[in-house]
Formats: structure tokens, C-alpha cells, sequence
């Protein structure tokens, strides 16, 4: 080949060479700024919104695979598409955070009801229970089976509601709510197994 047709093509492989290395900069501190806003909502979005984190996570692993092949027009076509990915992820745990206050607070409404109910019916089974040990028959339609049953339960019954309290201790209301709420179903199944009548 003729000298007169390589220097030109050399120019032409150094302009575009130079060109890459000009995007490259840019191209890295796109990303960089990205990283920075999610970082900034990353360990909240774990929490409120995983699903939209691991779609925003996929789109900036699809970047960085494009800034490790050196396509940089390609990081920053995509760097602002992603950006508005993260502020709409920001928006979405700014919305769990909301509802999750919101639930908490109608937990707490209903813990204090339960708080209350609950152990009224677990002193009443413990009544039952000490007044049926003490006597040589049990009344009819309690059978010693049903009875035994219901003593085991009780002993649950103490063990689920103390849990539950500890959750609330813990500041989970909606969870020691939930949990409240499984023991309260555990007392009157045992209620209903001794004959125990609500005054």
C-alpha cells in the first residue's frame, strides 16, 4: 500500500481513538453520578422496593459491561433513561415509606385492643384449667383428651402472646399485631375446648 493512502487511514484510526478517549471521561462520570443517586437510596430500596432496585441494578450492570467494552456513546445514551430510573425508584420508597407508616399506626390502634382482650382470655382458660384440675371429673362434654389438649395449648398460647409483646417491645407493631391477632384464634379454639362462656 502507498504511503499516501496509510497516513490517512492512521489519521483517521487516531481521530476515532481520540474520540473515545474524549467520551470516556463523560461516559465515567455518568455513571458515577448514577451510582451516586442510588447509593443514596440503595439500603431503603432494599426494604420498600426491591423489585424496582433489581431492575435498576440490571440497567447500570448493562452499562458498566458497556463501558468495560469502551462503548461510551452507549453509557451515555443510557445514563439519563437510568437516572430517571432511580428517581422513580426514590419516589416509589418515599411511597412504602408512607404506607408503612401508615400500617403502623393502625397496628398500633388495634395492638392496644388486643392488648387488652388477650389477656383476659388467657387468665380466663387459666381459671378454667385450675378449676378443672382440682376436680375428679371433668364436666360433661370435656373429655380428658380435649382437656390435656387444651392444657398444652395454653402453655402456646404464653409463648406466642410473650413473642408478640416482645415485637411490640421491639417497635414492630404491625408484626406483634399479626402475631396478636394469631394467639387471640388460639384462645378461642381452647375457650371453645373447656366450655369457657364469655361472661
Amino acid at each position: 500500500m502507498k504511503l499516501r493512502f496509510v497516513l490517512p487511514a492512521l489519521a483517521a484510526i487516531a481521530m476515532l481513538a481520540s474520540g473515545c478517549a474524549q467520551q470516556r471521561d463523560p461516559a465515567n462520570k455518568a455513571l458515577e453520578a448514577v451510582e451516586d443517586s442510588l447509593k443514596n437510596v440503595r439500603d431503603d430500596a432494599a426494604k420498600y422496593a426491591p423489585e424496582g432496585l433489581k431492575s435498576v441494578d440490571a440497567q447500570l450492570k448493562n452499562l458498566k459491561q458497556s463501558f468495560d467494552d469502551k462503548h461510551y456513546d452507549n453509557v451515555l445514551a443510557g445514563t439519563p433513561s437510568l437516572q430517571k430510573a432511580v428517581e422513580s425508584l426514590s419516589a416509589a420508597v418515599n411511597s412504602g415509606k408512607a404506607q408503612a407508616r401508615s400500617a403502623a399506626a393502625a397496628a398500633k390502634t388495634e395492638w392496644e385492643g388486643l392488648n387488652t382482650e388477650v389477656p383476659k382470655m388467657v387468665d380466663a382458660i387459666q381459671a378454667r384449667v385450675d378449676e378443672l384440675t382440682k376436680k375428679k371429673h371433668l364436666p360433661f362434654g370435656v373429655s380428658k383428651d380435649e382437656f390435656e389438649g387444651a392444657k398444652a395449648g395454653l402453655e402456646s398460647i404464653k409463648t406466642a402472646w410473650a413473642d408478640a409483646k416482645s415485637e411490640f417491645n421491639k417497635g414492630d407493631a404491625v408484626e406483634a399485631t399479626s402475631k396478636a391477632k394469631t394467639v387471640k384464634g388460639m384462645a378461642i379454639e381452647v375457650k371453645e375446648k373447656l366450655k369457657i362462656k364469655d361472661a
